[in-house]
This record gives C-alpha cells, structure tokens and sequence, in this order.
C-alpha cells in the first residue's frame, strides 16, 4: 500500500511546465509541520518535494503562490538521474493525485489571503422558512 497524506505550505509560487504531447507538470514543496517540538521548544517542519500533473497542476498555479496552505493525497515515487558531475542522485517526491485548498495567496501577492465570507447571522435554509410556504 502506497498512499500519503500532507497538509502543509507551500514555499514558493508553482511553475508550471507544458512537456511534449500536451502533458503539463508542476513541481513543488510542501512545508508541514511536525505534531511535536523540538530540544529548543520549537515546532520543526519537513520540506517535502511533490509533482503533479494534468488539470491539477493548472489549478494549483492558478490558485496557489507562495505561503498557501494545501493538503494533498497521493503516492511516493523515487527515481533516478545521473548530475552534471556524472554521479548518480535517487530522489523521492510525492505524486499529488488529490489536493485540497485552505488558505490561498494568489501567486506574485505576498500576504493577500482569499478566505470565504461569513454566513450572515439572519441566515435560514429555505426549509426552516415558514413565510415561504405559500397556501393558497
């Protein structure tokens, strides 16, 4: 079983890459956040990198910039690449099948937050409604 969960920030703007045979990619990190402290009595986090492709990646460098809070499901992957110094790197990333939007910075704007507005408190489901009953 290969399955993972993660809800974190993300660190910088996605970048959005059009491949060959009209396939898109967007690599990203995840910064989350360890659920103890450390020696010191802070919070440590775990910079975890992550792809995604097709219609989620699109979304994501739509609507996500640097500092957005996710949450993500999908699969470890590792791979391999031989570096410019010809040595082999084995690499592993999360392969984002599912993500969820908490928080939103639009990219390029640092601190705007995009949060949903407040159910007003004169609100009522059109059930609760009485003097929509119309009687003839």
């Amino acid at each position: 079983m290969n399955h993972v969960g993660l809800v974190g920030r993300t660190t910088k703007d996605m970048e959005l890459r059009h491949l060959s045979e009209g396939r898109v990619r967007a690599y990203f990190i995840i910064a989350a956040n360890r659920p103890f402290k450390n020696s010191e009595g802070k919070v440590d986090a775990d910079f975890v990198q992550c792809v995604a492709w097709g219609r989620t990646a699109e979304l994501m460098a739509k609507y996500c910039g640097k500092g957005s809070l996710i949450g993500i499901k999908g699969r470890l992957q590792s791979r391999s690449y031989v570096n410019r110094e010809n040595q082999k790197v084995y690499t592993m990333e999360v392969q984002t099948e599912d993500v969820q939007f908490y928080s939103l910075k639009a990219p390029g704007e640092a601190e705007k937050f995009q949060t949903p507005s407040p159910i007003p408190e004169d609100f009522v489901l059109p059930e609760q409604e009485t003097k929509l009953v119309h009687q003839p």
